[in-house]
C-alpha cells in the first residue's frame, strides 16, 4: 500500500492489525499518554494485536495518578479547614495521601461533596453564602479552561466565598521530560486526544523536531487507536519524525485558541511536582495575581503533613513506563481496585486499574 491515505477512512480494526503485521520493525516501543487511551487499549485487547517487535506501554496520562502525594495532602488539609465545603470530582475521593483520603475525611465529618463541573461548585458557593467553598482543581488542559471559566463566573457575580486549590498541569513539558529520560526509551508517542483539542497538534512539534520522536494524535475507538499505531509504525519504518493527526474530526493544528486564552487570563505557568517524574519546570498552572482572591493557597493557611509515600507502591515507575503494572509486587494482591494502595489502581483511567480490570 502506498502511503497512509488508504488508512484514514473506512478501514476496519482487522485490516489495520493485518497491516501492522506486514511491517518489519524491531524493538519499537510506543507510549500512550492519555488515560482514556489506556482504558480503551486494555478493554479492546489492542495489546494482544501487536506484532512481535512493537510494544505498547502507558505513560503519565491519568491526571489523578500524576498528582503528587504532597498535593493530595494539600487537598486533605483543605478538607480539614473548619467550616469549609470542599467540592471535587469523584475520582479524587479514594486517592491516598500520606495518612488519609478525602473519603476518610468525609467519614470523620469533613464536608466533601462530589461535583460534575466547576460551575457546580460556584453554585454551591452562591447557595451557601456563609460557607467557604473550595474546588479541588486537578487535571490537564482538557479541564483547566472550565475551571478558569468558573473563576471568571464567580468574579462576575461577586461571589467571594469561592476559591480553587490548583494542582493543574500541562502536558508538553512532561512529555519532554519523558523523552529526555534514558530510562524511558520511547520510539513514538500516541498523543492525548482530549488535551490536543485544546493545545493543537503543533504543540508537539518540538518533540518531533528536537528529539526525532514520531507523534500521532488519535481518537478513542479501537479503530482510531490502531490507525494511530499504524501511522506511527510507518513513520518509524521510513525513518521520519512528524506530528500527524488521526483524530481530524476533533483536533486541528492550532487547537482551541479561545480555551487557551481563558486559561492564560486566569492562570500562570509554574513548576510542578509529578508523581514518578519529579518536579518539572513550567508544567503546572497557578492562579495569577489578578485572581488572587480565588486562590485557596493565598486565602487559607493549609496545614500539610510530612509526605510519606505508600510502602512498596511502584506507581511512579508505571507512570514513566519503566515497568508494566503486574511487575509491582503489590499488584492484584495487596493492591486491587477495592483496596488500592496507589493512585494508578484508584482511578478508572489508571494503568494498574485498567490492567487489573481487563487482564490485558
Amino acid at each position: 500500500m502506498n502511503g497512509l491515505a488508504s488508512f484514514r477512512d473506512g478501514k476496519t480494526a482487522q485490516q489495520l492489525a493485518a497491516h501492522l503485521r506486514s511491517l518489519r520493525l524491531e524493538n519499537v516501543r510506543l507510549m500512550e499518554v492519555c488515560g482514556t487511551h489506556t482504558v480503551s487499549i486494555a478493554r479492546a485487547g489492542i495489546r494482544q494485536l501487536m506484532p512481535e517487535g512493537i510494544t505498547l506501554t502507558s505513560g503519565p496520562g491519568c491526571p489523578v495518578c500524576v498528582t503528587a502525594t504532597a498535593d493530595i495532602d494539600r487537598c486533605i488539609g483543605a478538607a480539614r479547614l473548619p467550616g469549609v465545603i470542599v467540592a471535587t470530582f469523584g475520582d479524587l475521593l479514594r486517592v491516598p495521601g500520606s495518612s488519609s483520603t478525602l473519603r476518610a475525611e468525609m467519614t470523620a465529618g469533613a464536608d466533601v461533596r462530589v461535583v460534575y463541573s466547576p460551575l457546580d461548585a460556584v453554585a454551591m458557593a452562591r447557595e451557601n453564602p456563609d460557607r467557604q467553598v473550595i474546588f479541588l482543581g486537578v487535571g490537564f488542559e482538557t479541564t483547566t479552561p472550565t475551571v478558569a471559566g468558573a473563576i471568571l463566573q464567580a468574579e462576575a457575580e461577586r461571589i467571594r466565598n469561592f476559591s480553587v486549590l490548583s494542582s493543574h498541569k500541562v502536558m508538553p513539558p512532561a512529555l519532554t521530560a519523558l523523552v529526555d529520560d534514558p530510562q524511558v526509551a520511547v520510539s513514538g508517542l500516541i498523543c492525548p486526544g482530549h488535551v490536543s483539542i485544546v493545545i493543537g497538534a503543533d504543540a508537539y512539534l518540538p518533540l518531533a523536531e528536537r528529539y526525532r520522536i514520531p507523534c500521532v494524535i488519535t481518537g478513542f475507538e479501537p479503530v482510531d487507536i490502531l490507525q494511530g499505531i499504524v501511522m506511527l509504525a510507518r513513520q518509524i519504518e521510513q525513518g521520519e519524525a512528524r506530528v500527524e493527526i488521526a483524530y481530524q474530526r476533533a483536533v486541528t493544528r492550532q487547537g482551541n485558541a479561545r480555551a487557551r486564552e481563558v486559561m492564560a487570563q486566569v492562570f500562570q505557568t509554574v513548576d510542578a511536582r509529578w508523581r514518578g517524574l519529579g518536579e518539572i519546570a513550567d508544567s503546572g498552572l497557578a492562579i495569577n495575581d489578578r485572581y488572587a482572591d480565588f486562590d485557596t493557597d493565598r486565602r487559607f493557611a493549609i496545614t500539610v503533613e510530612p509526605t510519606r509515600e505508600p510502602a512498596g507502591c511502584r506507581c511512579g515507575a508505571v507512570l514513566k513506563g519503566i515497568i508494566s503494572p503486574e511487575v509491582c509486587k503489590l499488584f492484584g494482591s495487596a493492591c486491587t481496585p477495592e483496596r488500592p494502595v496507589g493512585p494508578c489502581m484508584v482511578s478508572s483511567e489508571g494503568a494498574c486499574a485498567a490492567r487489573y480490570r481487563y487482564q490485558d
